[in-house]
């Protein structure tokens, strides 16, 4: 099994790894700091450096449980020991991006109760679908200037691995409208915005709401009878 670095430290750039396997024209670590995306966050990007020789990691999927990160030529062989180096600028972005989209989901679920139905993200922009029956211009509004409100209380932001039955004590630990976890397993990653938002978590984020950034809510979309869609940019 490969170690998750970012699991503990996502700002993580860079690392030293082995080879263990090859799968499909990639290949496994025994220790990685790349995302493989999920959770609408996508995989991390970047450079495999061994002997003076480098390939770019076009993406990085889990496989049967496994983070492959596929190449862009044939890659290094078993054994091989290789330098792992995040393309950070576009990390950094999808951090900054993922913590904002845990704000909108902490402000609407504290001042509205609603619930998520959906989401996804790119560096800087993101959108994310909740159970609302009516939204209108008065209430983005409002929504927005919450949200800003957060990034400026400057919350820390904490990272736990709790055994499955101490996790979901937590009330409201899951907000998506769907449990997405698998029954199997056994510990649960948590991400907390200090005072504001606790939820189960894989990926990557910042230290403090603060380095989001501003925040701006672009558009909103009714996307069904109790399903409406808002769309938020970050500056760069």
């Amino acid at each position: 099994m490969s170690d998750l670095l970012f699991l503990q430290d996502a700002y993580l750039k860079e690392f030293s790894a082995t080879v263990i396997e090859q799968i499909d024209g990639g290949v496994v670590l025994d220790r990685t700091a790349f995302y493989p995306g999920g959770g609408g966050q996508p995989c991390d990007l970047g450079t495999l450096i061994a002997d003076g020789a480098s390939w770019q990691v076009t993406s990085v999927k889990r496989v049967g449980g496994k983070p492959v990160h596929y190449l862009d030529r044939q890659p290094p062989s078993m054994g091989t020991a290789v330098t792992g180096c995040l393309d950070w600028d576009r990390r950094y972005k999808l951090m900054r991006t993922h913590t904002a989209m845990h704000i909108l989901c902490g402000v609407i679920w504290r001042d509205y109760s609603a619930s998520v139905t959906g989401g996804n993200m790119d560096p800087l922009e993101g959108r994310m679908d909740f159970e609302f029956e009516t939204m209108r211009q008065e209430l983005v509004a409002a929504i927005e200037q919450a949200v800003n409100q957060e990034v400026n209380a400057s919350r820390p932001i904490n990272v736990a691995i709790l055994p499955r039955q101490e996790a979901f004590q937590i009330p409201d630990l899951i907000r998506t409208k769907i449990n997405l976890l698998p029954e199997g397993i056994k510990e649960i990653r948590t991400v907390e915005l200090v005072g504001l938002d606790l939820q189960a978590d894989g990926g990557t984020h910042v230290n403090n709401t603060s380095e989001v950034g501003r925040i701006r809510v672009t558009n909103y979309k009714s996307k069904g009878r109790i399903n409406k869609r808002i769309y938020v940019e970050l500056d760069a």
